[in-house]
């Protein structure tokens, strides 16, 4: 069986944690979304699948989702995105975006990593009708 390798992209600021706002889902309970986005040079690991993983702790326990899979192009470099629903019981806590690959990548080049609430707390939520 394969091994599963994690590396590190970048924390997220508890500032763009704390500011999202939940929203109640039958099935998952409440879940917080993120915008997710990285652009990354990965030397080596061409042609090669890559995921892209939010981690986070919600109370005592540790969590994870998938956001995005994709393929290192023959230049080294990979463009991962997606929304991370992030089900959560108590408080989102530690967020890490995170890379899975199942070679490790030695160096890991982050040119650009941005991450937004879908949703914020404070929006105004009235809506237009016809």
């Amino acid at each position: 069986m394969s091994q599963a390798h994690d590396k590190l992209i970048g924390p997220v600021p508890s500032s763009i944690v704390n500011c999202a706002r939940t929203s109640v889902t039958p099935y998952e309970g409440r879940v917080a979304e993120f915008n997710v986005a990285v652009w990354l040079q990965l030397p080596g690991l061409a042609n090669l699948p890559v995921s892209l993983i939010v981690s986070y702790h919600d109370g005592g326990q540790q969590r994870e989702v998938a956001v995005d899979h994709g393929k290192v192009n023959v230049h080294n470099k990979v463009m991962l995105s997606g929304v991370a629903r992030l089900p959560v019981k108590q408080k989102i806590e530690n967020m890490q975006v995170r890379l899975r690959s199942a070679v490790t990548a030695k160096t890991l080049v982050v040119e650009e990593l941005f991450v937004q609430a879908v949703e914020l707390l404070n929006s105004d939520t009235r809506q237009a009708t016809a």
